[in-house]
């Protein structure tokens, strides 16, 4: 479960999707102020943009650049109200 800024809630990933994630590690920081998930990714994407993260901008001589492609259209995954949001 995730908190979703979007949705208000909590929220499980691949709710909307079907693309979900099983946790395989937890990891907290020396501050013990950082958790870091690692993750199976069900179906190889992520990102409600189609692509597998949503980590795909690149900074590049001061812009921001898209590097990595979209695997499937949001729509074929959302349909026409591209239902995902920000957060799947």
């Amino acid at each position: 479960m995730y908190w979703s800024r979007s949705r208000g809630k909590l929220w499980r990933k691949g709710e909307s999707s079907g693309h979900g994630q099983t946790i395989v590690e937890i990891r907290l920081d020396c501050d013990a102020d950082v958790v870091l998930l690692k993750v199976e990714q069900a179906g190889g994407i992520a990102c409600h943009t189609g692509r597998r993260s949503c980590f795909y901008r690149r900074l590049e001589s001061g812009q921001w650049q898209s590097v990595d492609p979209v695997l499937r259209d949001p729509v074929e995954i959302y349909g026409n109200n591209h239902g995902g949001g920000q957060d799947e």
